[in-house]
């Protein structure tokens, strides 16, 4: 049984494949990745078909992920039911999210952040405007967020793997 998680951001070139690529590794690293799926969306088309900013590429390279692999799309009908875990950047997203989720899957739509141990932001700020730092920025909180998420998902597996 495979677990399915999906990042969420506006355009899905800074924040979602920058989770995507923290938390492939660390699921590679954990060696689920025969029984976790990863990958990451946006909320809106402004950026389909795009790679991920150059700056976020270049601050993830420098932490040891590689997400120049990643390939921007918009989330679809089919992903709210595929996922086992939609896991969303901010409030706005989470608002277009709910908007257009059926209600049986709504349960799966949560921010992040929630996952997180030693940041205490809700949130995950959009870097896009900003300087380098707040790439930086990003990847400390979706190290802890994912580290959490990541735990979540072993016990899951384990659960899966003992029925």
């Amino acid at each position: 049984m495979m677990t399915k998680v999906l990042f969420v951001c506006t355009g899905n070139i800074c924040r979602s494949p920058s989770a995507e690529g923290v938390f492939r590794h660390m699921v590679t690293e954990a060696g689920l990745a025969s029984v976790v799926g990863v990958d990451s969306a946006a909320t809106h088309g402004f950026h389909v078909g795009e790679s991920p900013d150059a700056r976020a590429q270049s601050a993830a390279r420098k932490r040891g992920y590689d997400i120049s692999k990643c390939v921007a799309r918009q989330i679809t009908a089919d992903d709210f039911r595929e996922f086992d875990f939609i896991l969303v950047m901010d409030w706005e997203n989470l608002s277009a999210l709910q908007q257009q989720c059926p209600k049986i899957y709504q349960h799966k739509l949560m921010l992040l952040m929630r996952f997180a141990n030693e940041f205490e932001d809700a949130t995950i700020a959009d870097p896009y405007y900003g300087g380098l730092e707040g790439f930086n920025k990003v990847l400390d909180c979706l190290e802890d967020a994912c580290q959490g998420v990541l735990e979540v998902v072993r016990k899951r597996v384990t659960q899966y793997q003992a029925a």
